[in-house]
């Protein structure tokens, strides 16, 4: 398993009139937390598209919200992985206040495709020697 936080400050243009982060910018929020995860692994999303020819997009977002974060709150993003991705790829996201208190809670599942032929493609075998360290299971004595 594999979990990687991010810390992100909500700014101003990206709240309500009630000084609430408006609920349709929690999509980006998730999208912060995977690509930080990535770059944290060794490698970047500009890497996969444009020197690897892999693009991922998403496939399906499930998210709940919780409890409302603010202007100026520093939020934390926890990224999850709990599996090695073979077809599809899925990312658990909790995004935690000051307080430590969950405000929001989903996931993003997104599949992997070859730029050239526009065709869907198993997880790249480079994308998956970044990750296997994470879940190789320690030896037991």
């Amino acid at each position: 398993m594999l979990i990687h936080e991010f810390q992100k400050r909500v700014r101003y243009g990206e709240t309500d009139q009630m000084g609430y982060l408006y609920y349709g910018n929690y999509a980006q929020y998730y999208e912060i937390g995977r690509v930080e995860m990535l770059r944290a692994s060794g490698l970047t999303y500009r890497e996969m598209e444009q020197e690897r020819g892999v693009l991922m997009p998403v496939v399906s977002l499930q998210m709940r919200y919780v409890r409302p974060a603010y202007y100026d709150e520093l939020l934390t993003i926890r990224t999850t992985l709990r599996r090695l991705p073979e077809k599809f790829i899925t990312f658990e996201v909790e995004i935690f206040n000051e307080n430590r208190k969950l405000v929001n809670g989903g996931s993003v599942r997104l599949c992997f495709v070859d730029a050239k032929s526009g065709k869907t493609i198993a997880a790249p075998e480079f994308l998956l020697e970044k990750l296997r360290a994470h879940f190789e299971k320690a030896p037991t004595t």
